[in-house]
């Protein structure tokens, strides 16, 4: 139970101890955007970090190499654990908007650097939300900002079974509209650190794996047709693969 303390802890004093951030990152970015974004990041990227820390998470990072350095991308992955996040959002290139549920949005604080981070927040249960959120997501990768979703929407709650959820469809709209490149994201070993044991949160080694890039216009018309099964499929053997379950 230390780290479960030790982790509210931290995200308490960090979203308390921030809020005069948060102000200059709002003020900077509306001087200068790249200068604002990159300060939000770093001072986000670094809270993980120590969040990191204090919960005993150790990352193993594969692939890195194939996110691009200058071009916005759509970042898909799977989805286990709050953790996926943590373990995640350091890793991305550039300033980056995860896809949330709109709950997200009630958060005290933490919604303010969710915003700042150009998060978006999603009504699953309106049509015309979810249009909206695609149309504003294209939007922001047009502008160079990163899109990062979970088109299984919402955490797999069963951690023996290493199938995945089913993938929806209209999340990779936003990169069939603007052309941006899919980047497979597999994540494995994040429930090992809260959700397989609630609530105690343990050490755990976690492997994160960047795929190389899924650009849809130089698929052939099936895989295009079934761009979802495509992406999805190799996120499933990538984590058969990192999770020692692979037939090969």
């Amino acid at each position: 139970m230390i780290r479960l303390i030790l982790v509210i802890l931290f995200i308490f004093l960090f979203l308390i101890l921030t809020v005069p951030l948060m102000l200059i990152c709002y003020i900077t970015e509306r001087i200068n955007k790249k200068t604002g974004d990159r300060m939000s990041l770093a001072i986000v990227n670094f809270g993980w970090h120590i969040l990191m820390f204090f919960s005993g998470t150790k990352v193993n990072v594969i692939g890195r190499e194939n996110i691009p350095d200058d071009t916005a991308v759509l970042y898909v992955s799977n989805h286990r654990s709050y953790f996926d996040i943590v373990t995640c959002y350091p890793l991305v290139k550039g300033p980056t908007g995860f896809i949330a549920k709109k709950e997200m949005k009630k958060a005290p604080l933490f919604n303010i650097w969710m915003a700042l981070l150009h998060c978006l927040f999603l009504d699953r249960s309106s049509t015309r939300a979810g249009a909206e959120m695609i149309l504003k997501s294209i939007d922001y990768i047009k502008n160079g900002v990163s899109i990062f979703v979970y088109p299984e929407g919402t955490r797999k709650r069963d951690y023996t079974d290493d199938e995945l959820l089913p993938i929806h469809n209209g999340s990779f709209k936003i990169a069939t509209k603007s052309g941006a490149p899919i980047i497979p994201v597999t994540v494995s070993g994040t429930e090992n650190a809260f959700e397989a044991h609630l609530p105690r949160i343990k050490k755990t080694r976690v492997t994160v794996e960047f795929g190389k890039p899924v650009i849809y216009s130089e698929l052939e018309k099936d895989d295009q047709k079934n761009i979802g099964a495509y992406v999805g499929n190799i996120i499933h053997e990538t984590y058969l693969k990192n999770t020692g379950k692979s037939a090969e």
